[in-house]
């Protein structure tokens, strides 16, 4: 456990205030402000400048805060890891998954993994991959899937598996007894789009602008169900992953030819993270039903 002049030190720094950190700690300000002022006595540096509206960490205080930091983390790691049970026969596990993946992985993945093991806490979120990095760098979420890409070198990545685009369309759509179509075509389509904070409207527009393809957008959304509803009720097409299709008996996918919108989802992890008995069991777990979706979409 950390001491208590550590947490208060930490509370000051967040807070950059005395008295907010005392009413986010339920403590007095003053025995806060006393104990910050031993630490410092005792480290024999000014951690805070306190002559200004806010509190402000000095030169000191911030190189002392990263490694407060570096040793809660270490600790929240310690507990976890005094509580993790080999036979899962308890534990805690918190996955992330960026949107896509709620539409056709995860049912099947949650389902798998919360039948053989019914007594492990699953906390799921669905969140971008930028944010999902964050988390993981500070062991905020052991697992978290995503796609290859990211620059960060603190993060392992292990291939999940290739999910690849197409052109989606309801049933009745004048292009769904199509198996495949050209660039050209799709050129010509109108569009729903997810909006540009999605990864995956930036990896279509990416894609786009490599092909020459000027895609008539007539429409965008920021959820994947919103676009499949209207997708459903409309003649607008969409580019979203196949498999989403494949789940949806009104939906058609049609294959991008010559070229493919393919991408890679992988699994991340903190590098140097504790992996729970838990963690291992789910990255095994999401390796095989990856490997049963894949083979259900090349029957």
């Amino acid at each position: 456990m950390l001491s208590r002049q550590v947490r208060y030190f930490l509370a000051v720094a967040e807070h950059q205030s005395f008295t907010r950190a005392a009413e986010a700690l339920h403590v007095s300000q003053p025995a806060l402000s006393q104990q910050v002022r031993l630490m410092e006595e005792s480290l024999g540096v000014q951690l805070f400048d306190r002559s200004g509206r806010t509190t402000r960490l000095t030169d000191s205080g911030e190189v002392y805060l990263q490694y407060v930091r570096r040793a809660s983390q270490e600790f929240r790691e310690a507990k976890r890891a005094l509580h993790d049970v080999d036979d899962l026969s308890r534990g805690a596990l918190r996955v992330a998954v960026t949107p896509t993946f709620t539409t056709y992985l995860v049912g099947p993945l949650v389902e798998a993994f919360h039948s053989r093991y019914p007594n492990i806490s699953l906390n799921l979120r669905e969140i971008s991959q930028e944010h999902m990095e964050d988390l993981l760098l500070s062991d905020e979420i052991d697992v978290g899937i995503a796609f290859a890409g990211t620059s960060t070198a603190d993060l392992d990545l292990d291939a999940l598996l290739v999910e690849t685009l197409a052109l989606v369309v309801r049933t009745g759509h004048p292009l769904a007894g199509e198996t495949s179509i050209g660039l050209k075509v799709l050129s010509a389509e109108s569009l729903v789009l997810l909006s540009a904070e999605f990864a995956t409207r930036e990896q279509i527009d990416r894609f786009c602008r490599q092909h020459g393809i000027r895609p008539h957008v007539r429409m965008e959304a920021n959820s994947i169900s919103a676009v499949i509803e209207i997708v459903r009720r409309t003649n607008l097409s969409t580019l979203l992953p196949a498999t989403i299709a494949f789940a949806h008996q009104d939906l058609k996918a049609i294959a991008l030819d010559p070229v493919r919108l393919q991408r890679t989802a992988v699994l991340m992890q903190r590098r140097d993270a504790y992996r729970s008995a838990a963690a291992k069991k789910f990255v095994a777990l999401a390796k095989e039903v990856a490997a049963g979706l894949e083979g259900f979409k090349a029957a």
